[in-house]
Formats: structure tokens, sequence, C-alpha cells
């Protein structure tokens, strides 16, 4: 399913409203002037609300389904319909704003 490419300036939080980020963007690639991420760096989470006892909070997300067709430096880029999961709570991260000029598939 097609959807934006995530960037650097792309907001990203948990399920619990934690703010996460790519440590680790390509370079190679730029969408509105920023790098782009690729699924092969999990994101990190700051500032997730979720306490233990329970699982939580989230430290960081990993996406394991990205664009099935684009790719930079040999890794599929980060869309906004991907699917991620984060750790250790098991919750999915959720794109909130992106670029949306372009997409991939």
């Amino acid at each position: 399913m097609p959807g934006p490419i995530l960037h650097m300036g792309a907001t990203v939080l948990c399920a619990h409203g934690g703010q996460a980020t790519p440590p680790a963007p390509s370079p190679r690639v730029l969408v509105s002037g920023m790098p782009i991420a690729t699924i092969a760096a999990p994101y990190l989470v700051a500032g997730c609300p979720f306490v233990p006892p329970a699982n939580g909070p989230c430290v960081t997300g990993q996406w394991v389904v990205g664009a099935v067709r684009v790719t930079s430096l040999g890794q599929p880029v980060v869309i906004m319909t991907g699917v991620s999961v984060c750790a250790p709570t098991g919750t999915p991260l959720a794109p909130v704003a992106a670029q949306t000029r372009v997409l991939a598939t």
C-alpha cells in the first residue's frame, strides 16, 4: 500500500505519546530538504509515559514493513502505512505528520 515517505522532520509517536526519532537517517536521499528514514535502524523513543509494573515504557520502535519497491542504500524506506513494533511494550509507532509530496509503494 503506498504511503508518504518519513523523513527527519516527520512527527512519529509511540502508542502512548512518546516522541520517536530515527537515529541513523539515510544521508543520500532528501525529502523536503531532510534525510529520509529506512527500516534498518530502530527509532529511539523518548518521553513514553507508560510506566512499570506494566511492560513499559517504550524505548525503541522498529519498522518491520516499509516500502516494497523503494530503497535507499539497499534498505526499504519507512512509509506512513508501514508496520512497526515498540520494545518492550509491543505496541506500534504512529506517524502523525510527514511530508505529502513523495509517496512510495
